[in-house]
């Protein structure tokens, strides 16, 4: 019996990936302006950089076990009690203004100080940018008091707070929130599933798991036996981790709801 559905945030209900183009558009415009630089040219060169810098640093191999992508790193604060991430929070001034800097440069631009400029506006326009699918609170609004909800977001607790904050409707919908880097091991890894198991109260039959990532959401809910509803909303070709379901709008969660409670 269907009691708890877990749901991932980002690329969920949140729409982060759209956030963050909207931000590089707003910055990449800004370089236009000033040097008449291409805008698109400038993002794909800032997000190549970006990643390439982003794999040196010794904090790497944290940001893959929480599940921080380079992008948080070119916004977050990362103002989290732990060695880790306060070695990150040091980090990431240079790193973002590097990023920039670096990305102008591939395009024949030498200008430290705009990079360091642009590296300061683009966490200003991820925070004016908060983006949610349109289905998001509907289908929010009918689950809730309904099944116990619980978030399971991969990241930083600061960070992923931030996101919670900037749009102050999604947290009072669920009974526990769970962040990756206040658990100290992300998605996919099978603890954190089982400890989400534990904070609802049901057990691995009695919830589902909801989210866009093969590679975390789905195989970490698989690893722990927990039915996993994968909500390719982009037409993704599946590789080898297979879920229980598969959705391409949040909506379709209801008939398979109906399935599951029968």
């Amino acid at each position: 019996m269907l009691k708890a559905i877990f749901f991932d945030l980002d690329d969920t209900l949140l729409w982060d990936q759209k956030s963050v183009a909207k931000a590089f558009e707003a910055t990449c415009k800004v370089a236009q302006e000033k040097y008449g630089i291409d805008p698109n040219n400038l993002e794909e060169a800032v997000r190549e950089e970006a990643r390439k810098l982003y794999a040196s640093y010794e904090t790497y191999e944290f940001t893959q076990m929480i599940g921080i992508n380079p992008f948080e790193g070119l916004w977050g604060h990362f103002l989290d009690d732990h060695d880790d991430f306060r070695k990150m929070s040091e980090i990431v001034p240079t790193y973002r203004k590097n990023a920039w800097t670096n990305g102008l440069k591939a395009l024949g631009i030498d200008d430290q100080s705009f990079g360091a400029q642009l590296a300061e506006r683009f966490p200003e326009e991820r925070r004016k940018h908060p983006f949610v699918y349109e289905e998001t609170f509907p289908v929010l609004d009918k689950l809730k008091g309904e099944y116990k909800l619980l978030l399971l977001t991969n990241g930083s607790p600061d960070l992923q707070q931030t996101k919670l904050t900037i749009t102050p409707e999604i947290a009072p919908y669920f009974d526990e929130i769970i962040i990756s880097g206040g658990f100290g091991k992300g998605k996919p890894d099978p603890t954190i599933f089982e400890h989400a198991l534990e904070r609802i109260g049901v057990n691995k039959d009695e919830a589902i798991m909801v989210g866009d990532n093969l590679m975390t959401d789905i195989l970490g809910a698989n690893r722990v036996g927990i039915p996993s509803v994968w909500i390719n909303r982009h037409n993704k070709e599946r590789n080898e981790v297979i879920p229980t379901y598969e959705i391409t709008h949040l909506n379709e969660l209801f008939p398979l709801i109906e399935q599951l409670t029968k």
